[in-house]
């Protein structure tokens, strides 16, 4: 998820004019919170650690031409539940989530095409992301399952989901939306982020002094921000033909090459299974009348949880939160019916 921005000074100003700061004082402007850290991983809990080091597979899907990037954790008999990165983000963005789940659930992380190891395309479209979702949890085998699986999706892969709801949901036990705010038609609208991306770095230190998050934001976990940064960078050649250097993965023009079929606010009113929703309490990019906006179109019968302490990238701000709270969702959806599925029948 993206806002409109402009730099004032350390603090950027979105477009409903908060004011944001997303680094510490102290750190110039043109660098991000990793910068004091020259290129080495800032110290980490023993639990994040663990988690990052639990093994996974690494798979691919053909989707329409295109090779889509996933990972799977944990035990194929058990039922499937699909992890949905946000803008420009991918997989390992759940590399610390994912072995929290596993106890109940065959967990799958994917990455869209245009964003981290996935291929890239000539035009991207909203309805081929829902389809990119669709083609992981086939050849995942999430499908095969007795219980239908979930998608857990963060941001900008949220409103991808509230689409794949709308028109796949008899395929799904359930979808989790993780702060992707439906606004009302006559809201304030976001658009397309603004071009970056593109440049290659000389240095790994380099290229991590510049990662920052979109939308900005303080992230006090520097060894959240370090482990996904660095499985945001691939090498590439210098401009100069000087020797390798470090660049962002994601496809930097795939903004200008975007198109959305349907309004979000149709898609949400229509979804076809189970929903919940996830809000950081600390997030900016919530007008004040949105949550109640979003629980009427879904007839209000929809759980709506608060993550304290966490702004718009919840699982970086508050991740053992968000995991307990996901956790506790999921098994109470184990054990009830979904009165949602029944008004949609």
């Amino acid at each position: 998820m993206t806002s409109d921005t402009r730099k004032t000074g350390d603090t950027l100003k979105t477009g409903s004019d908060k004011l944001v700061r997303d680094q510490p004082v102290g750190i110039p402007a043109e660098q991000g919170p990793l910068a004091p850290y020259h290129g080495a991983p800032p110290p980490a809990p023993q639990w994040f650690t663990d988690a990052v080091a639990t093994p996974y597979e690494t798979h691919f899907a053909e989707c329409e031409g295109v090779q889509i990037h996933y990972q799977t954790w944990g035990d194929r008999a058990k039922p499937g539940l699909l992890l949905v990165h946000g803008n420009g983000a991918h997989a390992h963005w759940w590399d610390f989530v994912a072995p929290y789940i596993t106890d109940d659930y065959f967990v799958v992380a994917m990455t869209f095409s245009g964003m981290g190891d996935s291929g890239w395309r000539d035009e991207y479209k909203m309805d081929v992301f829902a389809r990119e979702q669709l083609a992981v949890c086939e050849d995942a085998g999430l499908f095969k399952h007795a219980e239908k699986p979930i998608i857990v999706a963060h941001s900008f892969g949220g409103f991808v989901t509230i689409l794949t709801g709308a028109e796949y949901g008899e395929r799904f036990g359930g979808i989790v939306i993780v702060d992707s705010p439906v606004n009302p038609p006559d809201g304030p609208r976001h658009g397309p982020p603004p071009v970056r991306g593109g440049k290659v770095y000389p240095s790994l230190e380099a290229a991590l002094a510049r990662f920052r998050l979109a939308p900005p934001q303080l992230c006090e976990n520097h060894y959240a921000l370090d482990y996904i940064a660095r499985w945001s960078l691939k090498k590439s050649p210098m401009a100069d033909n000087s020797g390798d250097g470090w660049a962002w993965k994601f496809d930097p023009s795939i903004w200008q090459r975007f198109s959305v079929s349907r309004p979000p606010q149709e898609l949400l009113k229509e979804t076809r299974c189970r929903i919940a929703l996830f809000k950081g309490d600390k997030s900016i990019i919530w007008e004040p009348d949105v949550r109640d906006y979003m629980r009427g179109l879904l007839n209000r019968q929809v759980p709506f949880i608060e993550i304290p302490e966490a702004r718009h990238h919840v699982m970086l701000d508050q991740p053992l939160a968000f995991v307990a709270a996901l956790r506790t969702l999921l098994q109470e959806w184990r054990y009830s019916t979904s009165d949602r599925v029944m008004l949609n029948r």
